[in-house]
């Protein structure tokens, strides 16, 4: 969207526009060393507890947005990696 000069920029295209521009000079390794600072900052703040609510919250927003044929595949997904020795 064509903004005039003396607009300004919602901060949604704000966001949108900064991460276009990180994902067009950081490649794999920067986000994949950002995720694991963030998992490790979140462990180190988080306990068990957290994670069990966090797990349950996400089953629960699968199941109420996938159907049994997606169970289904993940399921002969899931065992055919575990048959070929691939420990995800």
């Amino acid at each position: 969207m064509a903004k005039k000069d003396n607009e300004k920029m919602s901060r949604e295209e704000a966001g949108r526009k900064g991460g276009e521009a990180t994902s067009n000079t950081h490649g794999d390794e920067f986000y994949k060393e950002n995720g694991e600072k963030g998992g490790e900052a979140t462990s180190k703040s988080h306990d068990k507890d957290f994670y069990e609510k966090t797990g349950k919250k996400g089953g629960e927003a699968t199941s109420e947005s996938h159907d049994k044929d997606f169970y289904e595949k993940i399921g002969k997904k899931g065992g055919k990696a575990n048959s070929d020795g691939d420990n995800n």
